[in-house]
């Protein structure tokens, strides 16, 4: 049996959300561009230095990703000599801190990042992008309500 692509007229919000997401990751990658970062390294270096030195564990809970996602993300960062792995608090962990070429990296990318928030958040409206920033942390809850 065929299912209609639009069954009920209900557009399947997993596929816009994901087509979205791509299209905000070009907008950004190619506002960082001329940094040589990819939003998504940006976002790692962000969230590193705001969380000053956090654990492996901690930073992937962060991001909502698993260890071994993380760790994989973790590496051309840490090849380009941006992040360190040095010992947690215990045996067992690990965290991660920003080098000093890291730190510079991240505040040669900054504005190019803040530009382009700035203007999109012109473009859509302040007021559209809070919106979609609340409507998506009420729909992820709901998502993990679900799931439990």
């Amino acid at each position: 049996m065929m299912v209609p692509s639009d069954e009920a007229g209900l557009a399947c919000t997993c596929s816009l959300v994901r087509g979205a997401a791509r299209r905000l990751t070009q907008y950004y990658d190619e506002a960082l561009k001329e940094t040589g970062l990819k939003v998504t390294q940006y976002g790692l270096l962000s969230n590193i230095e705001r969380m000053d030195r956090p654990s492996v564990t901690d930073l992937a809970d962060r991001l909502d990703l698993d260890r071994t996602t993380l760790t994989r993300n973790l590496a051309p960062l840490r090849d380009a000599g941006w992040v360190r792995l040095a010992p947690g608090s215990d045996r067992r962990s690990r965290s991660v801190e920003l080098t000093d070429t890291g730190r510079d990296m991240l505040a040669l990318a900054r504005p190019h990042w803040r530009r382009a928030e700035v203007a999109l958040r012109q473009r859509a409206g302040g007021e559209v992008t809070a919106a979609l920033r609340d409507v998506l942390t009420q729909t992820v809850a709901a998502a993990d309500a679900q799931q439990q």
